[in-house]
Parts: C-alpha cells; structure tokens; sequence
C-alpha cells in the first residue's frame, strides 16, 4: 500500500485533523504538483503522519504550501501524544521525506515542538493567527469586542443586511476586486478557486456570507470554512468603492454567531496575517495570539538565493 494510501486511512482514526490536511482537502488544492506523505507505522498501527506538497521547477524539486492551504506539519495518533513519542517519531517523518532542493511548511498551532527537526538542519520562524474562543459565549465575545468596532458594527447593522449561500463564482468576483484594488494579481486561478470550493461543498465544509445595502449592492463577502474542532475565516473580499460601509466587520461578527450557533464549534481562527493593517483588525476583535512555526530548509545553495531574491529571505 502507498504512503498516500495510508495516509488516508490515517486521516480516518484523527478526529481532530485539521481540514487543510485532509486527504480529500489536498486533492483539491495541490495544483501544479502532487502530495504524497511521510507515514511511521508501529506493526499494524500507523502512529505518526507528515503530508507534503513536491513541486517541480526547472532543475528544482521543493517542497511547499499548496494553495489555500494555510498548515500542515507532523501529526501523531492520540494515542501516542507524548514528548518522547514526538521526538522519536518526529525524526523518522523526516527521514522519510524526498531528497529535494528546498523544504517549507508552516505547521498548525497544535504542533508546539520543532526541535526534532531543529535536530535535522531546520530552521523556523514564529508567525501567529488570531482565535477567538467560543465556549464563554457570543456575549463574552462580543464584550471583547474594541469600542469602535462595536460601534461601526451596530451602524452596519442598520444600513445593510447578510445573505447566506452566495454562489462561489460570484464571491470570486468580488474577491478579485481586493487584488485589483491593490494592484496585484491574484494568487489562484477562478478555476483552482472553484475546485476547492467544490471539494468544501461536497464535504459540508463551508459556508459564503455577502453584505449587501437595500440597492442590492455587494459591499462584502466572506467565505468560512471549518473542520472538528475550528472554524476559519478563510477569505474576503471587499467592493473598493463601498469599504467604508462597516460590512466587513459586520461579516466577521456574523461568521463568528454562525461557528457558535450553527456550527457550534469551540473556536473561531482568523487564519493568521503577519500584515500590520489586518493584525490590527483582528486584536481589535479580541482575539488571543496563537503562535505556529514556520519551517524550512535548503540543501541547495543556488535554490536558496533564487529564492530569497525571488520571495526574500526568511
């Protein structure tokens, strides 16, 4: 049986595995390349899994982040959740991974220890998202709130109205317009957007909310997706001439009540920025830092200036 094959059944003992390592998640999105995954077994039993994602360019083999995907990382059976078991089973996951020029991923914030591969020639950087936690309810939540956000909420809130189920071609429209508003192409294709939209559908694992005034005009849109334990504010976007209207804050605040009520899920995870302007949105909705590792590792000298003169230097 193949690495994939069994990562697959391994996805099915983890309850808590996060949606963006998902068997059927990374199928969706890993265009351009493949994903495979370091798997250890003990006997019959698989303990401890890594997916990845091998891209090819030119005379460089890598690997990397798949689009929309925000972690991945090592993960081990609940059964096997200790210090020793991660250490040990940790350095077996990355003696497994293909020889290539560059390896990067940016871990879930579940996974504290990186020391093994510290061990091994890695190197990491600490980035954050922010979570809000649910369990206290919408009004501990909402107390949390900055004072100017729940102002500029409740005057959204008098001007304009939510609409759920936004088709996903249309909520690719005005999420284009943000990358047009600042003058950079956009990442993914319509075509890679709609394919993982479809795999997220096809799972009941998301959700589009837009804002729109008593014109029908969009001002907002919004896209949650979720898994076990954890909602995501995975993407938005914003019409350019409408953005003073409150209605991405008032998105926030809806798809915050629909992970509580609907969903009722415990956490609700902005999904990170490193962006002052947008980290700043996101503490002023009470949310607490949750650090994740980034980590990465060269094992070609002309790769590694390429790319930092290419995306910069870590």
């Amino acid at each position: 049986m193949s690495n994939q094959m069994l990562y697959r059944q391994f996805s099915q003992q983890i309850p808590g595995l996060p949606i963006f390592a998902q068997p059927w998640y990374l199928d969706a999105v890993c265009e351009g390349g493949e994903w495979d995954a370091a798997v250890v077994q003990q006997g019959e039993q698989i303990v401890a899994a890594m997916p990845y994602f091998r891209k090819k360019k030119g005379p460089f083999r890598y690997l990397t982040m798949p689009h929309f995907c925000k972690h991945l990382g090592p993960y081990l059976h609940p059964e096997f959740r200790e210090l020793k078991f991660e250490h040990k089973y940790y350095e077996q996951l990355i003696g497994q991974l293909p020889a290539v020029h560059a390896i990067k991923q940016e871990f879930h914030p579940s996974v504290t220890n990186w020391l093994p591969f510290y061990w091994q020639g890695f190197r990491q950087t600490t980035r954050y998202t922010y979570q809000l936690d649910l369990k206290g309810g919408l009004e501990a939540v909402y107390q949390g709130f900055n004072r100017n956000v729940r102002r500029n909420l409740k005057k959204a809130e008098k001007e304009l109205s939510i609409r759920l189920a936004m088709p996903p071609a249309d909520f690719f429209n005005i999420n284009l317009l943000s990358f047009q508003r600042q003058g950079i192409a956009p990442p993914y294709s319509r075509e890679l957007f709609l394919q993982h939209d479809e795999a997220l559908a096809q799972h009941q694992s998301r959700q589009i909310f837009c804002a729109e005034d008593a014109q029908g005009r969009i001002h907002s849109a919004a896209y949650l997706i979720w898994d076990g334990q954890a909602a995501y504010y995975h993407l938005s976007g914003d019409h350019p001439d409408l953005r003073n209207s409150g209605a991405g804050l008032l998105l926030v605040w809806e798809a915050i009540r629909y992970t509580h009520d609907v969903l009722q899920l415990p956490m609700f995870d902005f999904e990170g920025s490193m962006m002052p302007n947008v980290e700043a949105i996101r503490r002023q909705f009470g949310g607490r830092q949750a650090p994740y590792f980034r980590v990465w590792k060269y094992d070609s000298r002309v790769y590694r200036l390429l790319d930092g003169m290419l995306n910069g230097f870590e």
